[in-house]
């Protein structure tokens, strides 16, 4: 089984910026109802979405206060729990994170071995890769950030 996703959040001064559950930046980051993990939330949509489960948007709706600064390392834990309980497991996740700054180079080791110790699956079956949009649109401006991520699922 394959999924699919998508997560973008604007970008602002003032805000963290975290992803695969590694703070990035302090001081230029997203704007969003939980913590705006942009890579964790594409993970999560690409793993509900290969093991036939929705989106995101319905397990963690951005109108309940439950999840307002929620950590999402553990709404991860949560999507996985799920996966698990339908008798699946993650084979691989391939990622890419839109962002023109700040270049993630030397965070994207960290990053992957991050979100493998907590999938439970070793980091040579997560890939993270990072570009920039050129200076165009919305990314390129510096006011936001996309990430997609596709996973594979297979059965216990």
């Amino acid at each position: 089984m394959i999924g699919f996703g998508y997560d973008v959040h604007r970008l602002e001064s003032g805000r963290k910026l975290i992803l695969g559950g590694i703070l990035i930046d302090e001081n230029f980051g997203t704007i969003a109802h939980s913590d705006g993990d942009a890579l964790v939330h594409a993970v999560m949509d690409a793993l509900l979405g290969a093991a036939g489960l929705g989106d995101i948007g319905e397990h963690f709706p951005d109108t309940d206060q439950r999840f307002k600064g929620a950590d999402s390392m553990l709404m991860l834990d949560e999507v996985l729990q799920m996966i698990t309980s339908n008798g699946l497991e993650v084979v691989n996740i391939d990622t890419l994170i839109q962002l023109e700054k700040p270049k993630l180079k030397h965070f994207k080791d960290k990053i992957k071995i991050n979100l493998a110790s907590r999938i439970g699956i070793d980091a040579a079956r997560i890939n993270i890769k990072a570009g920039t949009n050129e200076k165009m649109g919305f990314i390129g401006r510096s006011e936001g950030i996309g990430v997609f991520a596709v996973c594979q699922l297979r059965k216990i």
